[in-house]
């Protein structure tokens, strides 16, 4: 069965929604699988809609943001109604304010990033996917290319904090499926 299949075979754990999380390590591929994942199940008439945690997550809070995404989209859609949040914008470099964005009610939500697969969600989630590749050096290549030499520090240091914290969330073991990129 494909990936698309799987998520399409679980049950809907958030209200009428499938609530899936694409979770791993920093460079590992997680944006691209999620982009991928959403396209399949479009392709298929399944409504699709994806948040990146990196439209909350800044570099002095990594995790702790979760409350927002929450309470302005979790729980407007478990409810059956469009869930909103204001992403974080990144001008210049520095994390700011940026555009309100509008969650309608999909059949599946994809919420792709570092920490959307955490032990809280756990019991809203109708799949838990893990990537990984490579190893920290390999990874930060891939984030440094991504996002620019200047943010070189910032990565080791998110990197740092997130291996600890999948540590202690345990979030790889909970996984329903380990994808490699």
């Amino acid at each position: 069965m494909s990936l698309a299949g799987d998520i399409l075979a679980a049950p809907a754990r958030l209200g009428a929604v499938r609530l899936v999380a694409v979770d791993g390590p920093t460079g590992a591929g997680k944006s691209t699988l999620a982009a991928r994942l959403a396209d399949d199940l479009r392709t298929r008439s399944v409504a699709t809609a994806v948040v990146p945690t990196d439209h909350f997550a800044t570099w002095d809070d990594p995790v702790a943001w979760w409350p927002r995404l929450v309470e302005g989209v979790l729980n407007p859609l478990e409810n059956g109604v469009p869930g909103a949040y204001q992403r974080t914008e990144w001008p210049g470099g520095a994390p700011s304010p940026g555009a309100w964005i509008t969650v309608g009610v999909p059949e599946v939500l994809i919420v792709e990033g570092v920490s959307s697969g955490r032990r809280s969600a756990h019991p809203r989630l109708s799949r838990l996917i893990w990537v990984e590749f490579g190893d920290f050096a390999t990874r930060l290549q891939r984030s440094v290319a991504r996002d620019g030499e200047s943010s070189r520090a910032e990565l080791v240091r998110w990197q740092a904090f997130e291996s600890g914290w999948f540590t202690v969330d345990d979030t790889r073991a909970r996984a329903c499926v380990r994808v490699r990129s």
